[in-house]
């Protein structure tokens, strides 16, 4: 037997309320860390801040991250800054937004 449409819409809701929930907590999660970093106190671009993640996250999954340069393409969120290199505990950093 089919669902509903009404059904449905609910079941969508629901599943978008807890891929909020998901997505804050690990929001949260990974700004703890990040601060505890250090990268609070740095002036950065958050495009180039961003870049710099995607080039981590690159790092532990295996591979080298290539960034696209285009915000939100595909399923990875990218700035349109150059890459920059970030080691750990370095507090070099350009003016803008932290």
């Amino acid at each position: 037997m089919k669902k509903p449409s009404s059904k449905i819409r609910e079941e969508i809701a629901k599943l978008q309320d807890q891929l909020r929930a998901a997505e804050t907590r690990e929001a949260e999660r990974i700004g703890r860390i990040a601060l505890k970093a250090g990268l609070g106190e740095i002036e950065i671009e958050e495009a180039e801040l961003q870049v710099a993640f995607e080039e981590v996250a690159g790092r532990f999954r295996g591979g080298k991250a290539a960034a696209t340069g285009k915000k939100n393409a595909g399923e990875s969120r990218t700035g349109g800054e150059p890459s920059a290199t970030v080691t750990p505990g370095a507090n070099a950093g350009s003016a803008g937004e932290a």
